[in-house]
């Protein structure tokens, strides 16, 4: 099979790497260090460099089959394999403690967690503040609970949309192979690897087949699904062989020897999209003239002290309008806080929060990365 040149990785300062079982898997079962130690080690040459990596691993399933060392056809079953998962989180995420000097966190999430808004911002929320002190999350999907089927939940899938989640510039999806290719190199041996992918059309698609491993539950469909989510985020996706221990030296140096799948807008741009003409909540948050004039610059998150009064209904999590003193939107963006409690902490400091509420949420009504203005600062002058 021919082999892909390595070609420039986007930039990046904000990567989730998902790491399939088939790399941590053991050949009679178990979890190994085999390849986990150098994927370890690209995510430590990243946190060198001044950048961030979320880990989404898989390998409950499989590392809880084999301390039980139960036989396939009784792992099959939903309720089996949520047993299974949950017997194998804590040697997974000791694995990855081992080879990680820095703490590791776990995270499992369910679905309903990334479509519950208020669920959704408290995910957002919490992985922002583990990136913010220095810790290495470790994400699954939270199997033990889920109600659907697990190859609903896969983690490619799981992965992209945690991308967006975090907001990453780069999703990366480390499996034991090396590229896309046009047909199935187990197959064809004229099998030919594709380098970049522009845009993943129904012709992309019918070029993947399905699982090619026995302990995972995704396949190279799967990571285009994956692929498709994050680029309608902005996010690009490279796909690479994480066994390949030169192929994680040259990521660690921003070169791919891979797939990279291309986005057709910037993360910001494909986010700010959705900010500005997502349906909004019947709801709104006055500001005073200073807060609106911060907020028309495009840096600034809203703070309570700019708040001035709310009209109609929101609840946390909603996108709501933000208005000036005179009545025109400023700005949309997702809102940290409900109605009720906005006008709670209207023109107070941020440091008051939790004595006005009993808790906090944050220090912002409106963060800065959930904010789209639409009234340029030389207007408001």
């Amino acid at each position: 099979m021919k082999e892909l040149p390595a070609q420039p990785l986007p930039a990046w300062r904000r990567a989730v790497l998902k790491v399939g079982s088939n790399l941590l898997a053991a050949d009679g079962g178990g979890l190994t260090d085999r390849y986990a130690a150098a994927l370890a080690g690209f995510i430590a040459a990243s946190h060198a460099q001044g950048r961030q990596v979320v880990l989404v691993s898989s390998g409950a399933v499989a590392a809880g089959r084999a301390l039980l060392r139960a036989r396939d056809e009784r792992g099959n079953s939903l309720v089996a394999r949520q047993a299974l998962a949950a017997l194998g989180q804590a040697p997974m995420i000791a694995l990855w403690q081992s080879l990680s000097a820095r703490p590791v966190a776990q995270v499992l999430l369910t679905h309903d967690d990334l479509r519950h808004r208020r669920r959704y911002l408290n995910a957002r929320a919490t992985l922002r503040e583990l990136l913010a002190l220095d810790v290495l999350p470790v994400i699954n999907e939270n199997d033990t609970v889920a109600v659907d089927e697990l190859k609903l939940g896969d983690n490619d899938n799981l992965a992209a949309i945690v991308a967006a989640l975090v907001d990453a510039d780069l999703l990366l999806i480390a499996s034991d192979v090396d590229a896309l290719y046009n047909a199935d190199p187990r197959l064809d041996p004229s099998a030919l690897p594709i380098a970049q992918v522009d845009e993943i059309t129904p012709q992309i698609v019918a070029m993947a087949g399905g699982s090619g491993s026995a302990v995972g539950t995704g396949g190279m469909r799967t990571k285009l699904e994956a692929a498709a989510k994050a680029a309608a985020a902005g996010i690009a996706t490279a796909l690479f062989r994480g066994s390949d221990a030169d192929t994680l030296q040259a990521l660690a140096q921003e070169r791919l020897r891979g797939t990279l799948i291309r986005a057709p807008a910037s993360r910001m741009q494909a986010r700010k999209y959705w900010l500005r003409h997502a349906p909004a909540a019947p709801g709104r948050i006055e500001v005073d003239a200073g807060a609106a004039q911060a907020l028309a610059g495009g840096r600034a998150s809203l703070l309570p002290g700019g708040v001035t009064g709310t009209t109609g209904e929101f609840h946390r999590g909603d996108l709501v309008e933000i208005v000036d003193p005179a009545g025109r939107a400023v700005a949309r963006g997702l809102s940290q806080y409900g109605v009720a409690e906005v006008r709670r902490l209207a023109g107070h400091h941020s440091r008051e929060i939790t004595a006005l509420l009993g808790y906090s949420y944050g220090g912002e009504v409106v963060h800065r990365d959930d904010m789209a203005t639409l009234v340029a600062a030389e207007d408001k002058s």
